[in-house]
């Protein structure tokens, strides 16, 4: 044939199997992509935006009589909603998944690091802390489902040690996971504070000698058990005006013992009256 030739060559039809019939009668619970690493764009209180790379893995339903789901639709979704990931925006890109799939029921996951500047106590050294944060969001026709989970690394300084030693007393780093339903919009940055502000001295990136010694001598003032650092924060969680349910998870990294220290509490706050 003749290189140069425009006589256009017929195309063969390309099948579409995962639209084939599947004769097993088994439903399928949940099938996607998961851990896509991609950069996405959350919401910041100060700056209003904050770019990070979120792990993102986005599912539906999948009916018997269908072989398989359209896989590369979940990445062409994530791509034209990357922009906005928010908690704000998640509920809209899920019913954006269900009706892309063709699906009954969406779910999508989203972790990310959250990036603070925070400013050393004494020095006024700046360094940037990251905070692990998870979106669990799970939608259908009718209801929707919406998780938060917050990591927040404390120090915590041990009471007891702290009474019966002479001289000094042990700490350890901790970490509280909380995780929490919300009405409206609830800031990372408000959950960090309410974490950080219970526990016997925040953790910083960034430490000059005068700093060392300012969180060593505030810790050393504000002991706290594992259990004081969980009740402190159930404290704060149970008063927020815009958060429905809550968890907080504390788990200190004992420094003396072979094991480490735990702490667990949930509840519920009453709703919020309409238009509030």
């Amino acid at each position: 044939m003749n290189p140069d030739s425009k006589q256009s060559i017929p195309r063969k039809p390309i099948p579409d199997v995962q639209d084939e019939a599947d004769h097993r009668h088994i439903d399928i619970d949940k099938v996607g992509v998961k851990d896509l690493v991609y950069p996405i764009t959350v919401l910041d209180r100060e700056k209003e935006t904050q770019q990070t790379v979120g792990r993102v893995s986005m599912y539906v339903n999948l009916p018997h009589q269908f072989k398989g789901t359209h896989m590369s639709r979940f990445v062409e979704l994530l791509n034209e909603h990357r922009h906005n990931m928010s908690t704000t925006a998640i509920p809209d890109i899920l019913q954006a998944m269900r009706k892309r799939l063709q699906a009954a029921k969406a779910h999508l996951e989203v972790a990310f690091p959250f990036f603070l500047t925070k400013r050393a106590p004494v020095s006024g050294a700046e360094g940037l802390m990251s905070y692990n944060c998870t979106v669990r969001g799970s939608a259908d026709a009718e209801n929707l489902e919406l998780e938060i989970e917050i990591e927040i690394p404390i120090t915590a300084l041990c009471p007891c040690s702290k009474a019966i030693s002479d001289e000094g007393a042990h700490n350890q780093r901790g970490w509280v996971t909380v995780r929490f339903i919300q009405d409206k919009l609830v800031w990372i940055e408000e959950i960090i504070e309410a974490v950080e502000g219970s526990a016997s001295c925040e953790v910083y990136s960034v430490l000059k000698r005068e700093d060392e010694k300012y969180v060593t001598e505030k810790a050393y003032a504000n002991p706290m058990f594992v259990e004081d650092v969980a009740r402190s924060v159930a404290q704060k969680l149970a008063a927020h005006p815009r958060i429905l349910a809550w968890a907080v998870e504390v788990e200190n990294e004992e420094s003396i013992h072979a094991h480490n220290a735990y702490a667990y509490i949930e509840g519920k706050n009453p709703c919020p009256p309409p238009n509030s």
